[in-house]
């Protein structure tokens, strides 16, 4: 049996950020890139740090490119800054809020969770990942699903972090439910990025 962590180690040392829990002791005994020339000395372009920049947004929400174009759109409409606005749309997505309310120990497992159907939204099944929650929305895990292992550890406080819930969810692990209370601001949101840089790659 392969190593299914090994992909998002090498991913996360590539992009420069851990992925994965997992990934994290991997990443602080090897902080540079995998391969041969891991090491060496690179020559970086502008477009190139747009590009990575780009790629470690979308890794953070293990996301398309064809998504991360649409959620970019939609974010040129909104008011206020684009980069931030663009942050603030993906973080509303069912499987990074899954993620955050510590249902889930990473974005990989939130996504299955969602498309296996374990979760529901305002009293109905969701099994879209990029589902947009909105304000007040009500998601909780599936009565049928409850008694599933990885629920009993999410209910124990299994995926809990050292991190702090963001202000915008209210979490009750023990009943498996979190509501968002409203829209995140960018500064709340826990992810690794120079937004104004990924809004440059896709204006140029």
């Amino acid at each position: 049996m392969p190593n299914q962590s090994r992909p998002k180690v090498k991913k996360s040392r590539a992009l420069g950020i851990a992925l994965t829990p997992k990934a994290v002791k991997y990443f602080e005994s090897r902080p540079y890139p995998p391969g041969e020339h891991g090491r060496g000395r690179k020559q970086n372009s502008d477009y190139k740090v747009r590009l990575l920049e780009k790629q470690r947004l979308r890794a953070q929400y293990d996301i398309s490119e064809r998504q991360m174009a649409r959620a970019y759109d939609r974010a040129k409409k909104a008011e206020g800054k684009t980069g931030e606005a663009l942050v603030v749309e993906l973080e509303r997505r069912l499987d990074a809020l899954v993620l955050r309310s510590g249902i889930a120990r990473t974005i990989y497992q939130a996504r299955q969770m969602v498309v296996h159907g374990h979760i529901e939204v305002n009293g109905g099944k969701v099994d879209k990942p990029s589902f947009r929650v909105r304000p007040d929305d009500v998601v909780m895990v599936r009565e049928r699903s409850r008694e599933k292992v990885p629920f009993q550890v999410a209910r124990e406080g299994g995926y809990d972090t050292d991190g702090e819930t963001p202000r915008y969810l209210q979490v009750n692990l023990k009943a498996l439910a979190f509501r968002l209370d409203r829209d995140p601001n960018r500064k709340e949101i826990p992810v690794i990025c120079d937004e104004q840089l990924v809004v440059e790659y896709y204006a140029r």
